[in-house]
């Protein structure tokens, strides 16, 4: 429930930073879900490989780990776009 939460409010920062780049923010919200269930579920396989299927709780932490980072990956994405400047050919010698 609280991953749930959590993933609101983070897609929710990642639409803004869209926006303010110019972009959709709903394709940028759609691919930050894609990418935290496609890297948690990765993580718990991976997890599940390095612990064992027995160790329950380090295999969610590690499935959680990268559901984490796959938000980090497309943050950094959107910050590395050049920012939108509204109607800026307009105001050229306007200062």
């Amino acid at each position: 429930m609280l991953e749930i939460i959590a993933l609101i409010f983070l897609t929710k920062d990642v639409g803004k930073l869209a926006l303010a780049k110019g972009l959709k923010p709903l394709t940028w919200k759609i691919y930050t879900v894609v990418a935290w269930v496609i890297s948690e579920i990765i993580g718990v396989f991976i997890g599940a490989l390095i612990f064992g299927t027995d160790n329950l709780v380090s295999v969610v932490l590690i499935g959680l780990t990268f559901a984490i980072t796959s938000y980090f990956i497309i943050k950094a994405k959107l910050n590395k776009l050049p920012d939108f400047f509204d109607n800026d050919i307009d105001n050229i010698g306007n200062n």
